[in-house]
């Protein structure tokens, strides 16, 4: 469980400790990257020896970290101070591009007593 940003974000389908008071939906954030013709011939080189290709590891973590970003700017602009069912997904765009997708459903919890609700998204 993450709290950045004043926006919980949790992989599960409720967040240990609190109750969840409305659901509001679901959001994502999307970014797109490319490495350019000169990076790709670079990695190519490299992919002939094996093993990891460190810029593609390292474009796609900063892929991620945006998309996270903008996952939690949205759910701010909603009003959700927690994301739920956090997933990533990713996709090529012709032979030179990937898109990053952080989605979820945007909540909103209140500290609960007790256990943790779990809550059914129908």
């Amino acid at each position: 469980m993450t709290e950045e940003s004043g926006v919980i974000m949790v992989t599960m389908n409720y967040v240990p400790g609190k109750k969840i008071t409305n659901v509001i939906g679901t959001i994502w954030g999307i970014t797109v990257r490319s490495r350019g013709i000169g990076g790709n011939i670079m990695a190519g080189l490299r992919s002939l020896g094996g093993g990891e290709i460190k810029e593609y590891s390292k474009m796609l973590s900063d892929a991620r970290n945006t998309a996270m970003d903008r996952l939690k700017d949205a759910a701010k602009q909603l009003g959700a101070n927690a994301v739920i069912e956090l997933r990533f997904d990713s996709s090529d765009i012709g032979q030179v591009m990937t898109e990053i997708v952080a989605y979820g459903t945007a909540v909103i919890v209140e500290d609960a007593s007790g256990t943790a609700e779990r809550v059914s998204l129908s």
